[in-house]
């Protein structure tokens, strides 16, 4: 096995770092998470934390597509499994790099290599956004994490 230098393993900044923050965020939540039917029909946002949230680091809010927190930890939760273990076979027909290679296919025989010209630029673009959706990633599962034990601890959750 391919041992990673000191160096690569120290990099605050580095990809792996950073897949690690969010593998080990979700770890702890689900961990910490003893029973997570508790989270069905609680609301995603506190009204407070859902105003500081939209407006972190001068980026635009995007709608959530989970209606709850049960739904959002499932969400965190498939996304560290698909982290750790890779992407299944979907229902269409193969994981999601099978269909990725079929997709570019056509357009690299199409005449369209212009596109796969950049392929450095490409690299850095996808990187880039790789680095903001697991720093968001992480953020919201340890968000997730410390509202559970903050509603727990009051036994708002229990019904």
């Amino acid at each position: 096995m391919m041992q990673l230098s000191s160096d690569t393993q120290c990099n605050k900044h580095s990809l792996l770092n950073v897949m690690n923050r969010f593998i080990a965020a979700a770890n702890n939540m689900d961990e910490t998470i003893m029973v997570p039917s508790f989270l069905r029909d609680v609301p995603l946002e506190d009204q407070d934390s859902q105003a500081s949230v939209s407006h972190n680091n001068n980026e635009p809010s995007f709608p959530s597509k989970q209606r709850d927190m049960y739904e959002h930890y499932l969400l965190l939760k498939s996304i560290k499994n698909d982290m750790e273990w890779g992407l299944l076979k979907r229902e269409m027909g193969g994981s999601f790099l099978e269909m990725a290679v079929k997709h570019e296919e056509p357009q690299v025989n199409g005449g369209a290599a212009e596109e796969g010209s950049d392929l450095e630029g490409q690299f850095h673009y996808h990187l880039h956004g790789l680095f903001a959706v697991l720093s968001k990633l992480t953020v919201q599962a340890d968000h997730l994490t410390n509202r559970y034990k903050r509603e727990i601890g009051g036994g708002r959750l229990l019904r």
